[in-house]
């Protein structure tokens, strides 16, 4: 993507998109007002069109506070010199949008015929140490999220050795392919059926099929160390507000159960910037390549973002706002600590919005800010 240094340059990005300055500097400013408003104590924003990023935004601070003290109902600030300021750069925790890497990974198995997208998931689970039982389970069902199954299962509670038992011994609430229900248990089956067809960690197959090929040096499960100051810090992780007493977790996953799976898992567990997360969008919008990368055939990119969507949501205002409006054919997804990105194939345009919501204690969901940042660029695109 291109990219220059400056006012003059920002602004030769903006014309050669066709996008009003005006409406991207209320989206600048509705950025800055979040953290004052309470939804973060942080937020980078990054918004573009075609080949262009024309605004990346940073605004508060990636890490600020210790500890929640919930006596009070109130954070408890570091020492001022310890604060970490928000930058472009900074790196989140992707929780929820690690599913888009996953669907991702999927189609590109799809596409070497290693797997079927309406292949049932219990015969390519048939090689794993426990019984599978056959639910009428299938791959598509598992990137539609209408498998049936709930929501959740508590791995944490359970020694690691346990968890493949666990998810596999689940049986479906509903009949598969009836009815339309989120669940985080649909991208961990997924990726143990794509263990099973491939002999790879989900970790190596999002290095070697997306991140290593686009050139996406900041996105990985686990992040080292050396990475930590240049990380937005989640949350004070405690009961009974949180389901693990971790303290305040800052460069580690912050999923309990992508933790209790040492940080990789099809569901949560990936950490990454806004330009990175931007180069994922164009490659959809450009049919599956980038550069001189190719990850997915045209094909395979544009099922991915048709409705219903391929691990994406599609159509869906609450957090796309106007960009999901008549004529639109918008996708994307969000996750539990703040992060989304949307992009629309008729406009050509995307938007990545990354936050540290959960910094230092979680709050109610509110995609109301998403959705108006959406509706910015939407009315931004001449």
């Amino acid at each position: 993507m291109a990219s220059l240094d400056g006012a003059e340059a920002r602004r030769r990005f903006r014309e050669r998109a066709g996008l009003d300055h005006g409406r991207l500097a209320a989206l600048a400013d509705s950025t800055d007002a979040l953290p004052a408003a309470g939804w973060c104590a942080g937020a980078v924003v990054l918004a573009g069109r075609g080949p262009c990023v024309a605004l990346e935004h940073a605004t508060g601070w990636a890490l600020r506070y210790a500890a929640w003290d919930p006596a009070a109902g109130l954070p408890v600030e570091l020492p001022r010199e310890e604060w970490l300021p928000m930058r472009v750069d900074t790196v989140f925790d992707l929780a929820s949008l690690t599913k888009l890497f996953t669907a991702v990974a999927a189609v590109q198995q799809v596409e070497r015929g290693a797997l079927a997208l309406d292949a049932l998931v219990a015969d390519h689970l048939q090689a794993g140490a426990a019984p599978v039982t056959d639910h009428g389970i299938t791959v598509r069902h598992l990137l539609t999220h209408t498998s049936g199954l709930r929501a959740e299962l508590p791995f944490y509670e359970h020694n690691t050795a346990e968890h493949p038992e666990l998810l596999w011994a689940e049986k479906p609430l509903t009949e598969p392919g009836s009815t339309h229900l989120y669940s985080d248990l649909n991208l961990l089956l997924l990726e143990s059926v794509l263990y099973q067809v491939t002999g790879r960690t989900l970790d190596v197959l999002v290095r070697e099929g997306i991140t290593t090929p686009l050139g996406m040096r900041h996105t990985r499960f686990n992040p080292p160390r050396t990475w930590r100051t240049r990380i937005a810090a989640t949350e004070d992780m405690r009961r009974p507000w949180a389901k693990l007493n971790r303290g305040l977790v800052h460069g580690r996953v912050h999923d309990e159960n992508a933790y209790a799976m040492g940080g990789v898992a099809g569901h949560a567990g990936l950490f990454s910037t806004a330009r990175d997360l931007a180069v994922l969008c164009r490659t959809l919008l450009s049919g599956g390549s980038y550069g001189p990368a190719r990850i997915l055939a045209p094909a395979s990119a544009a099922q991915l973002l048709e409705p219903p969507g391929l691990g994406f949501h599609t159509g869906a205002p609450w957090f796309m706002g106007e960009l999901a409006g008549p004529g639109s054919r918008a996708a994307g997804h969000t996750g539990f600590t703040g992060t989304s990105l949307v992009l629309d194939p008729v406009t050509d345009t995307f938007l990545v919005l990354l936050a540290n919501t959960v910094h230092p204690v979680r709050r109610p969901p509110d995609s109301a800010p998403r959705a108006a940042a959406a509706t910015l660029l939407a009315r931004a695109v001449r």
